[in-house]
């Protein structure tokens, strides 16, 4: 434990409390868990988890591309190839800052709605031929957007006040006679 480096999402110099079991390592501060990695048995090790840098890649957008933590999720299966296809038509449209900013909130938006459930939207949004976040956020979000259907009320009684729906032809002739300058 002594020898390895563990990434945490809290700024340089902060202090925290590690505490290392037999298989993860727990970090605290204040006594609120900030982090939790696998433990790694080796030595002089940097174990890094990408989520905990999207505050700087934020505000360097540049250094996502060759990032050790993007590096270790690429090892780790983390980072689909979908994820490459999503960044390289967003860096075509908005350029290299903007499309690693934008991949940047993709990201983000896994630990809001899951790792999962964003990749499947990923695929989704390139399917339909969707670059923009917002989009992104929109498929991650249906399943709350969709609203039951309404159910129509029985009225019982009061079905013998039901009226016939009006009808526009009176209307329409009122128009015809207006076009023809008066005459019908």
């Amino acid at each position: 434990m002594r020898t390895n480096f563990y990434s945490v999402p809290l700024k340089p110099g902060s202090i925290v409390e590690a505490r290392v079991h037999s298989s993860v390592v727990e970090f605290r501060q204040d006594g609120v868990r900030v982090a939790q990695h696998e433990r790694s048995y080796e030595r002089s090790r940097q174990i890094l988890d990408l989520e905990h840098y999207l505050d700087v890649l934020e505000r360097k957008p540049g250094a996502l591309r060759g990032s050790k933590p993007l590096a270790e999720w690429r090892a780790q299966g983390r980072w689909p190839a979908s994820y490459d296809r999503l960044w390289d038509l967003m860096t075509g449209k908005q350029g290299r800052h903007g499309g690693a900013r934008a991949m940047v909130a993709v990201i983000r938006m896994g630990q809001e709605f899951g790792h999962a459930k964003l990749e499947a939207s990923v695929v989704e949004a390139l399917h339909l031929g969707c670059t923009d976040v917002a989009a992104i956020r929109h498929l991650l979000m249906t399943d709350q957007l969709q609203h039951a259907a309404q159910q129509t009320i029985e009225i019982g009684v009061l079905a013998a006040y039901e009226r016939p729906l009006p009808t526009m032809i009176e209307y329409n002739q009122l128009l015809s006679i207006g076009m023809n300058g008066g005459q019908a």
